[in-house]
């Protein structure tokens, strides 16, 4: 509403002192007004910007020309008006056309000459026209009208009464949130008494547009007017409404930044006085932790020409606080810091073993580095690279090599990091900067030297838009160039020679080369059947049990219940399964312990049965040699070694060769090779050469579902081939892995340990590989060996000699 400007209070104060007051207009006066005759001819006063409404006063100032002498002479003569509103209150000189055809006729209470020498008129509204026709247009206009001004459905019922209350009090509210409306505004509309005035009245003030208070006066209809108005204000209410919460808002927020300036200028003025300026006691801590710091002659430079611009900044400027924190980072870093490490070798033997059963090789490494540095008192630290199959113990191990050597201990879990930014940090430049996760960890524990687990480095993605992390591992994992590590943030070379880095990997093929030279590699494969039954009765079920809060006599794992759970159970090199297994068992269990529900302490198959179900897996075996055409191959998998069966098949035609399986290329072509090979020395098996163009063969290789690849089953699908065509039996429990050539020649594959293991599981005696693997098996422990024979072989036709008995298969195919 624009009361402010239109009130009767300030309109009376803009008169004369002689002049009398101008009261609101009650019923009678209107009465009167109805009364009056209005003339046939009016001189037309043109409005732009407002519209004027009968009974109301409001204030107008007159500018053009013709309008100052219209007003003049019809206020000297006391005649009546009318007043119109302009459809396009931007035309300077309207014509007839420009004009709304409904105005008010109005009297002219006061012409005021203003002291800018503007001309401002008081004019009272009277009653509603409606105009015919111009009949003059010089010196200002005149035209024909006729009276509208007939107020239809005037009902004063219950709804009325409701509708004139609520007009009444969604003013009032409007003025009370409108800080520019004085109060005495809602008095007079408290005292308004006609309900049409009330209308016009609140019509002529509210903040709308002049078109949408051109329609209001139109309409003739008086519920349909008032209930336009309603909604005019309601909506504006809620516009206010929302105005004022925004605006207090924004005070609140303003009130507590200027109380918070204050404070702090009070502050600093008192930190004046007393001599202590701001940013002084920040400054004093960083000196004090300084001074404890075994720092390099160059590192005490950089730390001082740092210092000193953190005194010269101010302590509101934001590079501030990036100053600062840089220099605590700068100060915590445990700069040539170390933990003494504990040399009895004893002890750190007995702790290695207390841990982990088994894993010798990275034991007896650990004991070595121990010895060296104990005889000569400085040595950098190895840099070990742990590959094996999950669940075998490569993690812990890192957290037991920290307590055998008493060193602190850090794990970074580098698995899918892509951003080179999280090794070697960012430049402080940036917004939000910080260092990389080498040098965060080494603040973290406060030591130099710490083992630190470099874990799953085979899952770091390569070159991507966010650098190469690879690359950056190279600089922290190469005992000639970590000593002098640079982060992007630190800004100065950090020395991480001491720091005996652990990476752990499942396999080194998806490791970049110049990575894996710089590490020792150390292989750690998969359990036996007996170091898994240990391993869960020393470590597994102890930790299980104390995790439940279950007491070691109220639970009991025999031997022959711990190997069923692995062989019918589980399916892995490590002991992972194994471990979750046991877990299951023991929660099912502590619900008799807690609920003193009577149980056997003792663990039994039917036990195994009702928690674990079933058995999930069937123990591998090895096949039996009454069908041609069956041989038994070993694999390697990420998990460890498997047996794998490939199968030949004959049929009558014209030679085609059908591989199925799931195979990759290599495996692919490994077939095609056996094939070639058999087909170039049929004379060895004695074939007939043209049998190979009658008949189909195909090779298959069980579990389709299974992607398989690799070189290493070529001498089995040799031998699969040759018992296929010759009808002879394989020898029983033989199992065999070996890559071969066009020229005969059978070459070294890898995996060996995992291989051997797969076939000790399924029961395999006589093993045939490549005569250049007898190093691998001289490398591998005896009891791994144990029950196993090896058959050397350098040539194809010395695998056959072996594997196929003279004998043939019971109702062999005849092949001709």
């Amino acid at each position: 509403m624009k009361v402010s400007e239109n009130n009767l209070f300030l309109i009376s104060e803009m008169l004369d002192t002689d002049t009398e007051f101008i009261p609101l207009l009650s019923s009678e006066d209107e009465e009167l007004i109805k009364a009056e005759k209005i003339p046939e001819v009016l001189p037309i006063l043109p409005l732009r910007n407002t519209v004027l409404f009968p009974g109301v006063v409001i204030p107008i100032t007159v500018g053009r020309d013709k309008s100052i002498k219209l007003v003049k002479e019809a206020y000297k003569d006391k005649k009546l008006i009318g007043v119109v509103a302009q459809i396009d209150a931007e035309i300077e000189e309207p014509e007839p056309a420009d004009l709304n055809t409904i105005g008010s006729v109005a009297n002219i209470i006061k012409i005021l000459q203003m002291p800018d020498g503007n001309t401002t008129v008081i004019i009272q509204g009277k009653k509603r026209f409606q105009l015919l026709e111009m009949v003059q247009s010089e010196p200002y206009f005149k035209a024909r009208v006729q009276e509208y001004d007939k107020v239809e459905n005037l009902v004063r019922d219950k709804e009325f009464k409701a509708l004139i209350s609520s007009l009444k009090d969604l003013s009032i509210q409007i003025i009370r949130q409108s800080p520019n409306i004085p109060s005495d505004a809602a008095f007079a509309i408290k005292n308004i008494e006609s309900p049409v005035f009330l209308v016009n009245f609140v019509s002529s003030n509210l903040n709308t547009d002049i078109a949408e208070k051109q329609k209001l006066l139109e309409i003739s209809d008086f519920h349909e007017r008032a209930q336009k108005v309603l909604f005019s204000l309601t909506k504006e209410l809620q516009m206010l409404e929302l105005k004022n919460q925004i605006q207090n808002k924004v005070k609140v927020d303003l009130d507590k930044q200027q109380r918070d300036y204050f404070l702090h200028q009070q502050i600093k003025t008192i930190q004046e006085e007393l001599g202590d300026a701001p940013g002084t006691q920040d400054i004093n801590e960083l000196r004090e932790k300084a001074s404890k710091k075994k720092w390099l002659k160059e590192v005490h430079e950089i730390f001082e020409k740092e210092l000193s611009k953190l005194q010269r900044m101010n302590t509101q400027a934001a590079d501030y606080s990036v100053q600062l924190n840089y220099l605590e980072l700068y100060v915590d870093l445990p700069w040539n810091e170390y933990s003494k490490d504990n040399f009895d070798l004893k002890r750190a033997k007995k702790i290695l073993d207390e841990d982990h059963y088994g894993l010798e090789k990275v034991k007896e490494r650990i004991v070595e580095h121990l010895a060296v540095i104990k005889l000569k008192n400085d040595l950098k630290a190895p840099i070990l690279c742990l590959v094996g199959p999950p669940g075998v113990g490569k993690t812990s191990l890192g957290k037991s090599i920290a307590r055998a050597l008493d060193r602190k201990y850090i794990r970074m879990s580098l698995g899918g990091v892509r951003d080179e930014a999280e090794l070697r940090g960012h430049r402080k430049t940036y917004i939000g900067a910080m260092p990389g996760r080498i040098i965060q960890n080494l603040k973290k524990v406060k030591s130099s030297n710490p083992v630190f687990v470099l874990d799953e480095v085979d899952k770091v993605l390569g070159a991507n838009v966010s650098g190469d992390p690879q690359a950056a591992l190279l600089e922290i994992l190469d005992p000639e160039q970590n000593i002098s590590f640079h982060d992007n943030y630190l800004e100065v070379e950090y020395d991480l020679s001491k720091v005996m880095f652990i990476a752990t990997a499942n396999t080194l093929s998806t490791i970049h080369p110049a990575l894996i030279d710089r590490m020792e590699v150390i292989d750690i494969s998969g359990y036996l059947l007996e170091e898994k039954v240990e391993i869960a009765r020393r470590h597994l079920i102890l930790k299980q049990l104390k995790e439940h809060g279950v007491k070691k006599n109220q639970l009991l794992f025999v031997n022959g219940i711990i190997e069923k759970i692995i062989d019918d159970y589980t399916r892995e090199a490590g002991v992972r399964t194994l471990e979750k297994n046991i877990a299951t068992i023991i929660r099912k269990k502590v619900i008799n312990i807690v609920e003193n529900i009577d149980y056997e302490r003792k663990i039994s198959n039917a036990d195994l049965l009702k928690i674990l179900g079933p058995p999930r897996f069937q123990k591998e075996k090895g096949l039996s040699n009454l069908v041609a055409g069956v041989v038994t191959g070993l694999a390697w998998t990420a998990v460890g070694g498997e047996i794998l069966f490939v199968e030949a098949s004959l049929s009558k035609g014209k030679g085609t060769l059908t591989l199925t399986g799931n195979l990759g290329d290599v495996m692919k072509e490994s077939a095609t090779i056996a094939l070639e090979y058999l087909k170039s020395h049929a004379g060895f098996l004695e074939l007939d050469p043209d049998v190979f163009q009658k008949w189909n063969v195909h090779i298959h290789v069980p579990e389709g579902a299974t992607p398989k690849d690799g070189p290493s089953a070529g001498i089995t699908m040799f031998t699969t081939l040759a018992s296929a065509f010759t009808q002879r039996k394989v020898r029983a429990k033989v199992a065999m892995t070996g890559e071969i050539t066009l020229r005969g020649k059978v070459l070294p594959v890898g995996g060996i340990k995992e291989k051997i293991l797969a076939a000790k599981r399924a029961k395999i005696t006589d093993i045939v590989l490549s005569v250049e693997n007898k190093k691998d098996i001289i490398d591998i422990k005896e009891k791994y060996r144990e029950g196993l024979t090896f058959h050397y072989v350098d040539q194809m036709i010395e695998v056959v000699d072996y594997a196929l008995l003279k004998e043939k298969v019971k109702n062999p195919v005849n092949i001709e």
